[in-house]
Parts: structure tokens; C-alpha cells; sequence
């Protein structure tokens, strides 16, 4: 697994040996920021959750955003993190919240311009998470939430005040891309 893009271009991220994770594919990652880059041009802060290998946060960083968190409950997972942000020179450019998403979400604080979630694809509480997203203060107008499942088990169109601007297949993988709607 390779950095697709910016200044990290090309770079092998390490991933865990045990079947800890689903680590987002490197065509399917360049496709997300294909699609954020025709969207927004500003993601200086973004928010990692279901984190992994930190893959997503780590291709943010390396397009320019300045700051990254990411949330991951597996120690293992978290460790990985922090191996590839040292790998990759963007260590003191994020933290790494070793938690559960839920937790994380009751103390994390600020806007954030991009959110990745790539839940478990198994995992039935993406729905839940996106409502709960929509309602807190980590999202305003501006901010766009980038959505990993499997096509099999689809999202909504909207979750309260979240609409869906953008959804793509690739294979079993979706992603879908909503931001805030704009009240009148």
C-alpha cells in the first residue's frame, strides 16, 4: 500500500500482518481525493475515524492538509499509525486518539474540513454515526464526510442535515460523499 499523491507521493505504509483491517485500496483512495479535489480545494484539518493504517488521514496530509486526527480503537492499529506518520515526516502534523469512534466523538472538539469514515464493512452503526456527525460541531457548512462501506449495504440520501453530494463504486467498495446542508 503506496501514498497515492502530494508530497508523500509513492511512499509504502505499513499495514498490520494480523487481519485487523480492510485498508482502503490505492485506486479507491486516489478516485476519493480525485473526487474531493473537484469538490473543494481546502481540507486543512480532517479527522480519520475507524483509522486502520491511517492511509486516509496520512494522503490528506500529503495533499496539503495541515493537521489530521486520527481514531482507532486497536492498539496495534494505533501503532501503525504512528509508524507511518514517522515513515512519512508528518508526525507532528496529527494526533492519534487510541479509543472507540463514540468516545472520541464526546470529547473531540472544532471543525473539521474532511471526516473519512471507514467503518468495519460490517459494521451496522454507519448510519448512526453519520446522524451523529450531522448533529455535532465537528461539521459546519463547509465540511465534507467521506463514507467507506461495502455496495451492498447502502446509505441514505440524507441524515439529518447531512446530503449526499457524491457516491461512487468500485467493486464492492462505495464511497459516499455528503456535506452539510445550507439553511436558509
Amino acid at each position: 500500500m503506496r501514498i497515492t499523491g502530494g508530497t508523500a507521493k509513492g511512499q509504502q505504509l505499513k499495514i498490520p500482518k494480523k487481519r485487523l483491517v480492510r485498508p482502503t485500496t490505492d485506486r479507491v483512495r486516489e478516485a476519493i481525493f480525485s473526487i474531493l479535489a473537484s469538490l473543494t480545494s481546502y481540507w486543512s484539518r480532517g479527522l480519520d475515524l475507524y483509522a486502520g493504517t491511517g492511509a486516509l488521514g496520512i494522503e490528506a496530509l500529503s495533499r496539503d492538509a495541515d493537521w489530521v486526527d486520527f481514531v482507532d480503537q486497536e492498539p496495534l492499529c494505533c501503532a501503525i499509525i504512528k509508524q507511518n506518520l514517522e515513515k512519512v515526516g508528518f508526525l507532528q502534523k496529527a494526533h492519534i486518539y487510541c479509543c472507540s469512534v463514540t468516545k472520541a466523538l464526546t470529547f473531540l472538539s472544532g471543525k473539521y474540513d474532511i471526516i473519512f469514515m471507514d467503518p468495519p464493512y460490517a459494521d451496522p452503526s454507519i448510519s448512526s454515526l453519520a446522524t451523529q456527525l450531522a448533529t455535532s460541531k465537528l461539521v459546519d457548512n463547509e465540511s465534507l464526510i467521506v463514507a467507506s462501506h461495502a455496495s451492498r449495504f447502502p446509505l441514505n440520501h440524507s441524515y439529518d442535515g447531512l446530503s449526499l453530494v457524491k457516491e461512487k463504486r468500485y467493486g464492492d467498495t462505495c464511497i459516499s460523499i455528503y456535506h452539510k446542508e445550507v439553511k436558509p
